[in-house]
């Protein structure tokens, strides 16, 4: 018998793909069969059951301590990792109790306090944090319109340009002088003004016994300070500003006896508003100076900008609305009493209209309104009302969080926070409805009632009597009982 020649494999067909789904030119490899799948399958799950215990070793734990320290008015939370330190800075003093930070805080960390007693005299917290809570996010200092938050880390973070806040702020153009209506406006001292030029006494000394005539023209004049800065002989006499008038000077004068007539006031003036006759000892100086901005302090209330008589001040506000009063809760409203709405307001836009003829109890200048929010917090009638349309905010990133940040921003417009359930679920036992069964009475005796009854009216007469309560409060019980019983008996 021959021996039998081995039987030829035919060649396995190899698919090219036209590069309609994988890519043009790729070839598939053939297919394995169902052991060699199975065996393949086998190492790599040894080689994952190897892997594994070198991932667990290689696997960082961090720990994460959190701590909370008060220095003055000044609420220091930490948190603190392997990787980074942690500092909310929370300075009670200059919080508002606004309301923003609780509103749209991701985690339900923050609480509003009392905010009418507090806005009325109580020296507490508006806002306090629950440290178990807080992930530290940023969003609370970054959206704070006071700056009464700040934020600040070092370690391995994130780039502060990854978290967005409001694009607002005071910038101080070209057409500045500059002069001394900002500085004297601003309520929250944020504006310092610093002039360059000499003062009058270094360049042209006093000169006595110089006759001459000034005149100062006061519809001309604006009251810009420069020269009263110049010169000691001028006087600008200084006033509180108000809503309704936020310029800080009434009056200028001029002390006659520190005078010396030498023109320079008049050439300095801007507004030409100042007219000398005398004699000019030299060339007046250029009118220069700086005008520094503290952004920490500033909230954006646009005083600068209203009182600035050369629309030198650029200015965009944190947001946008409508402040307005609901007159039906305003009937008990006390503002020289209350004055909470007063008290929180950053912009000083509150204030009781002084003339006669005016009907209103209580007035704002809605110009200077930063649309906070605080005055409806701290009004305790419910009459005030402030409504956002607009949050001016830098960029939002495309990062993780980005959708938190999206919504909570947009909440300060709608009040509706949908980012965050805010509704509080606790559990609770239902209980099953039960068959009323019904009440028997007690059953009565009507000759015991009778006789009960019968005691009571006996001991009626002793009980009325003003001898017997008397002598039932002073003496001993003893006693009473026997006033009692002769009185019964009698």
């Amino acid at each position: 018998m021959s021996e039998k020649e081995p039987e030829e494999c035919p060649e396995q067909e190899t698919q090219v793909c036209g590069g309609c789904c994988c890519g043009a030119g790729e070839t598939e490899e053939p297919e394995k069969g169902k052991n060699e799948i199975e065996d393949i399958e086998s190492e790599e799950f040894e080689e994952q059951a190897e892997a594994e215990p070198e991932e667990d070793e290689n696997q960082e734990k961090i720990t994460v301590t959190t701590s909370m320290d008060l220095q003055g008015s000044h609420f220091l939370y930490t948190q603190a990792t392997e990787k980074s330190l942690k500092t909310l800075d929370y300075d009670y003093k200059r919080c508002n109790g606004c309301g923003i930070c609780v509103e749209i805080c991701p985690t339900r960390a923050l609480e509003l306090g009392p905010l009418h007693e507090i806005a009325t005299g109580l020296d507490a917290p508006p806002v306090m944090m629950d440290l178990d809570k807080c992930t530290f996010c940023r969003m609370c200092s970054n959206l704070c319109p006071v700056h009464a938050i700040s934020f600040e880390a070092i370690g391995e973070i994130p780039d502060e340009k990854q978290y967005p806040k409001y694009d607002a702020y005071v910038n101080i153009n070209e057409k500045c002088l500059p002069c001394a209506l900002c500085e004297g406006a601003c309520p929250q001292d944020a504006i310092e003004v610093e002039f360059t030029f000499p003062k009058k006494e270094e360049i042209a000394p006093f000169k006595e016994g110089v006759e001459g005539e000034i005149e100062i023209d006061t519809d001309k004049c604006n009251f810009c300070g420069i020269c009263a800065r110049f010169c000691d002989a001028v006087i600008l006499l200084e006033r509180e500003p108000t809503p309704d008038n936020p310029v800080p000077f009434e009056q200028i004068l001029v002390d006659t006896d520190k005078c010396d007539y030498c023109v320079l006031c008049q050439d300095i003036c801007p507004e030409e508003a100042i007219k000398v006759k005398g004699e000019r000892p030299c060339e007046a100086p250029k009118i220069g100076g700086k005008v520094k901005v503290d952004d920490l302090k500033c909230t954006q209330c646009a005083r600068c900008q209203a009182v600035c008589p050369y629309e030198a001040v650029d200015l965009q506000k944190p947001m946008e609305g409508k402040l307005s009063l609901i007159e039906l809760n305003l009937k008990e409203c006390d503002p020289q009493g209350c004055r909470g709405c007063f008290n929180v307001c950053p912009s000083e836009l509150w204030y009781v209209p002084t003339d006669p003829e005016d009907p209103r109890k209580i007035a704002f200048a809605e110009d200077f309104c930063m649309y906070c929010g605080a005055c409806v917090k701290a009004c305790h009638l419910a009459a005030i009302k402030v409504e956002r349309t607009d949050v001016h905010h830098t960029e939002i990133p495309d990062t993780p969080w980005a959708s938190q940040w999206r919504d909570a921003i947009e909440s300060l417009k709608t009040g509706v926070r949908k980012g965050v359930d805010r509704a509080v679920f606790r559990e609770t036992e239902t209980l099953k409805a039960q068959k009323f069964t019904g009440i028997e009475p007690p059953c009565t005796d009507e000759e015991a009632l009778a006789a009960v009854q019968a005691k009571i009216d006996s001991l009626m007469p002793a009980l009325k009597s003003a001898k017997v309560r008397k002598l039932w409060e002073t003496d001993s019980p003893e006693n009473a009982a026997a006033a009692v019983k002769k009185k019964i008996e009698s």
